[in-house]
């Protein structure tokens, strides 16, 4: 009972010890348990799983209600699984470094996400203060109502202090590829590039669209082999992760990420102890000549580019 002549600051002081009571009795009476449940179903899981894939997956989790919990959990699945990172927003970063520590997964911290429009300095400041608290990799948007109105020095210029503040460690530049047309997909990808970041990425998954084969495609053209491809974005199931692989990308970015890689949901072929990714067919839209339609096939052939990129 609260007397009436108790201020303000004595309401909320009372107030935040019965929360925080209550809260560590929540705790106290379930976490352990849930918690053993969690390591137990992760020890087993990680039995039967495809490593290729697994090295090639940014375990992503970016929404901004992110609890310490799933924080936990995120990491305790990449150690695992052996994802090759976990990417989160920034403000995690301090936690999931701390969670990671002694294994060979490595935290990344979004920078200017997800809308990208934040001024340079501040990208920088965020990208040296998270790597300040143990990000090994950094993943930017990139500056798109620049790249928009063609102001090409801008996002140059964007692109080349995020990179040059994050040094030694690799920039990803994220170029919302949903929101381009070709011409502007290849502007940033040549722009990034020479800018010296480590990879181009397709997607923040915030922007209503996500990874496509045709971007991929389109992105590994244009930056060659000398650097990263990361699809990310509506990538859930094995096969869409093979087919952005197929299609050129070297970095997958996802949230689902034990689903893509367990061996049950695996339908890729083995020759000689070996898994491959085999060919895959893509179905060309019809198109009229005269008075007949016809059809024709192709085959996307698989690119040869390093895992990692950078």
């Amino acid at each position: 009972m609260i007397e009436k002549n108790t201020n303000l600051e004595d309401v909320v002081s009372l107030i935040s010890k019965k929360v925080a009571e209550r809260l560590n009795g929540q705790m106290t009476g379930t976490n352990p348990s849930t918690t053993h449940k969690i390591e137990k179903k992760t020890e087993e899981s990680a039995n039967d799983y495809n490593q290729e894939l697994a090295s090639m997956i940014d375990h992503t989790f970016l929404k901004p209600e992110a609890s310490k919990c799933q924080l936990e959990k995120l990491c305790e699945e990449a150690r695992a699984y052996k994802f090759a990172t976990v990417c989160v927003n920034s403000c995690n970063i301090p936690l999931v470094t701390e969670l990671l520590r002694g294994s060979s997964v490595k935290p990344i911290a979004v920078v200017g996400f997800p809308l990208g429009a934040a001024t340079t300095q501040s990208k920088v400041f965020e990208s040296k203060e998270a790597i300040n608290q143990g990000a090994r990799e950094i993943d930017m948007v990139v500056n798109l109502g620049a790249l928009k109105s063609k102001d090409y020095g801008t996002v140059f210029e964007d692109i080349k202090q995020v990179v040059e503040a994050s040094a030694p460690y690799p920039v990803k530049v994220i170029l919302e590829t949903s929101s381009l047309n070709d011409e502007e997909k290849v502007v940033a990808c040549a722009l990034s590039k020479t800018a010296g970041a480590a990879f181009v990425k397709t997607s923040t998954g915030f922007g209503g669209g996500g990874a496509t084969v045709d971007d991929i495609k389109l992105m590994r053209r244009i930056v060659g082999n000398s650097i990263g491809v990361k699809a990310s974005g509506g990538v859930r199931t094995t096969q869409d992760a093979k087919n952005m692989v197929e299609a050129g990308a070297n970095r997958i970015g996802a949230s689902s990420s034990i689903s893509i890689v367990k061996l049950s949901s695996d339908t890729s072929s083995t020759k000689g102890g070996r898994k491959t990714y085999g060919k895959r067919y893509e179905r060309k839209p019809y198109v009229r000549r005269g008075s007949r339609v016809v059809g024709s096939s192709t085959i996307a052939k698989p690119q040869t580019g390093k895992s990692g990129g950078y």
